[in-house]
């Protein structure tokens, strides 16, 4: 079920990132976006991935972290509901997962590869995803989701970090 989410699909907080997916193919724009990332990451050095633009910013390793951490969250969490479960999912806190990770002792290299391969496994798991699979939904961190939503966050979610990287820190 491709096309784009309804606003009721996700809780409106997420049309943030939804919203940054013009495509009503969202396979296909995350393979474009895995091309487009990787070809970004590859541009900046082990030196200036420890650089944070504020003082309690996060670095741009912590970033990337970050975004690997929400890319195998959200999968997960479509993978849950896709497969039927009806169990609730949690939600969790960026902060605690920023903290625990300790990115900034991981390369730049490492996290960037990283993301690759996640990206690559996200893909193959949606690529497959039989028809009746997008439009089934769940609970997480007590909002409500369809698995097609989520595929448009994971999207959104990347291009919202990726312009705050050239934006805020290069």
């Amino acid at each position: 079920m491709l096309g784009r989410p309804q606003p009721d699909e996700a809780a409106s907080y997420y049309s943030t990132y939804i919203d940054r997916i013009a495509s009503d193919d969202v396979v296909s724009a995350m393979e474009k976006q895995l091309e487009e990332t990787d070809a970004f990451l590859s541009t900046i050095s082990e030196e200036k991935s420890l650089l944070s633009y504020a003082t309690d910013k996060w670095t741009l390793r912590e970033v990337l972290s970050h975004i690997n951490d929400c890319e195998r969250l959200f999968a997960s969490r479509a993978f849950w509901f896709a497969r039927g479960f009806n169990d609730a999912l949690p939600g969790f806190d960026q902060e605690i997962c920023v903290k625990e990770a300790q990115a900034n002792q991981i390369s730049w290299r490492s996290h960037s590869q990283e993301f690759h391969d996640i990206r690559l496994s996200t893909l193959s798991f949606f690529r497959h995803l039989p028809a009746d699979g997008w439009s089934r939904e769940g609970i997480a961190n007590e909002s409500r989701f369809t698995v097609r939503a989520i595929a448009y966050i994971l999207a959104g979610h990347v291009s919202h970090h990726v312009a705050m990287m050239r934006e805020r820190y290069l």
